[in-house]
Parts: structure tokens; C-alpha cells; sequence
């Protein structure tokens, strides 16, 4: 079962809110205290919410719908499209365009002519046309590509949105409370709870928070679908994002907060020199292995 504990909690900063002069009145009931001036996120409130919120992805995808993940803001795109290719779901990571949802006929029409440009570039129609009308072309493509090919295969409304930043994503949160469509958000200090259904409060400007919770709801979708999944063919239609995210908390500090929560969190063992040296001589081998395929191809 996809959970949340503690210490990767912490480890990824999940508790840092905002600072204490910005900050939404309806999010006291998840704010812990404050330290230095800054907010501190209730971890125990984190693991509930989420664990709400994950029942509720699964009796979603279990009836056979979908989920659109969203996240537009530079810290949460390469995390949410990870999520969402690895449980094969649906994502918006470059801009929301107003009426996705809400006018999602037009939405279909501008897929079809991307779906018509790839098209064309695949089969080399490109290279037989004037260079001025093919690069144009291309730049179309380019554009379309960047704002809706996370949406192209989406056969129809998602029936959830998992969204990162309730301040950034206003328009599309707006879109779903009009058509009824279940929303689910990482919810900061800053931002409104009571906008989304199923609101998970924690740091939503980490990368590595943003990863951990969006990849535990991921991991949510695959538990459920793992079985309607077996033996199906996979064709990746992207490739996987490398997700470059922050050093995790110093395990001095992850121990400090958890006797905040309530919780005995002992630092990690470091590993001895003999351990480090043999996983780098494993690396070593690997990579010439890899290095004499290579060679031998």
C-alpha cells in the first residue's frame, strides 16, 4: 500500500511552509507552529489527509476513470510528469490554457491538428515543402506539443485532478469545481484548503516534497491497475523526465523535528568504507560492461 512515513517526510522538507506573514487563515488547522519565522506544517495531519486522499484516487481509477496531473510551475513539472507517465495518467507541466476542461471540445480539436503535424513530420512530408512554410510548421508543432501532448491520448474529462500549487493552478481548480470533477491538491500555508476536495497541506516549492507525495499517488494508481495491467504491452509515448531535486534534510535536523511530531527518528548508519568501495567497484563493473556491449555492437 502506498504510504507516507516520517522520516521521508521530513527528509524532503514536507513541513517547511510558507512564511508566517503569508499565510491563509483556513490553513491553521494543518500548521504544527512556527520556527524562525516560518510555518511548520502538521505531519500527522500530512499522513491523513493523504491517506484520505489516495482511498479516493483508487475508487476513482477503479471505476475506470483517470487522473490529469498538474503542476506548471518550474519546481513541480518534471516530478509530475514522471508520476503521471509511470501510472500511465494524463499531465499538463508547461501551461494550463483557460477552457482545458471547461471547453474541452476546441482542447480535442487543437489535439487533432497536433496529432496531423506529428503525423507529418513522422512520414517526411516536411522535407517536401518550402523550408519557410516547413519551419513554421515545426514551430506549431512545437508549441502544441509543449502545451497538450501530456493530454493527447486523454480520450475524455479526467475524472480527478492532482494539482501542485493552489495560487498557480487557480484557473485550472476553477475549471474542475464547475464541472464536478474531483480535485486533489498539495496545499501550502499560503493557499486556501477549503478550493480542493481532498487537500494534502505540505510544502508545495520543494522538488523533492512535490516527488515524494505525487509519486506515492502514483504509486496508488499502479497498485490498483497492476493486475488489469499484467502482461499488456507498454509503449512509451515520452520519455521518462530526470527529476533533479534537492539534497534531502541533514539527518541531525530530520531527528530535531521528529521530537516535534512526537517521533524517535534515529539518523541513518552511515555507510562503512568497505560498503562505499564496494559499491563503487559494482558501479565500475557495470559501467564496463556496459562499455564492452557498446563496443562489441
Amino acid at each position: 500500500m502506498a504510504e507516507l512515513n516520517m522520516r521521508d517526510l521530513l527528509e524532503a522538507g514536507v513541513h517547511f511552509g510558507h512564511p508566517t506573514r503569508k499565510w491563509h487563515p483556513n490553513m491553521r488547522r494543518y500548521i504544527y507552529g512556527a520556527r524562525s519565522g516560518i510555518h511548520i506544517i502538521d505531519l500527522h495531519k500530512t499522513v491523513e489527509m493523504f491517506d484520505k486522499a489516495q482511498r479516493a484516487v483508487k475508487e476513482i481509477v477503479n471505476s475506470g476513470g483517470h487522473v490529469l496531473f498538474v503542476g506548471t510551475k518550474k519546481q513541480a513539472r518534471d516530478a509530475i510528469k514522471e508520476a503521471a507517465i509511470r501510472s500511465r495518467q494524463f499531465h499538463i507541466t508547461y501551461r494550463w490554457l483557460g477552457g482545458t476542461l471547461t471547453n474541452f471540445r476546441t482542447i480535442q480539436s487543437r489535439v487533432k491538428r497536433l496529432k496531423e503535424l506529428e503525423r507529418m513530420i513522422q512520414e517526411g512530408e516536411l522535407e517536401r515543402i518550402p523550408k519557410k512554410e516547413a519551419s513554421r510548421l515545426r514551430k506549431e508543432y512545437e508549441k502544441l506539443e509543449r502545451n497538450l501532448g501530456g493530454v493527447k491520448e486523454m480520450p475524455k474529462l479526467p475524472s480527478a485532478l492532482f494539482l501542485v500549487d493552489l495560487k498557480e493552478e487557480h484557473t485550472a481548480v476553477a475549471e474542475a469545481r464547475k464541472l464536478g470533477i474531483t480535485t486533489i491538491a498539495i496545499v501550502d500555508t499560503n493557499c486556501n484548503p477549503d478550493e480542493v476536495d481532498y487537500p494534502i497541506p505540505g510544502n508545495d516549492d520543494a522538488i523533492r516534497a512535490i516527488r515524494l507525495i505525487a509519486g506515492r499517488i502514483a504509486e496508488a494508481i499502479i497498485e490498483e491497475k497492476q493486475l488489469e495491467w499484467q502482461g499488456a504491452e507498454v509503449v512509451p509515448t515520452e520519455e521518462m523526465p530526470i527529476v533533479e531535486e534537492e539534497a534531502p534534510l541533514p539527518p541531525e535536523q530530520v531527528a530535531e523535528y521528529g521530537k516535534m511530531f512526537g517521533e524517535e527518528i534515529t539518523p541513518a548508519t552511515p555507510l562503512s568504507d568497505e560498503e562505499i568501495m564496494g559499491k563503487e567497484w559494482e558501479l565500475m563493473k557495470r559501467h564496463r560492461l556496459e562499455d564492452l556491449e557498446e563496443d562489441y555492437r
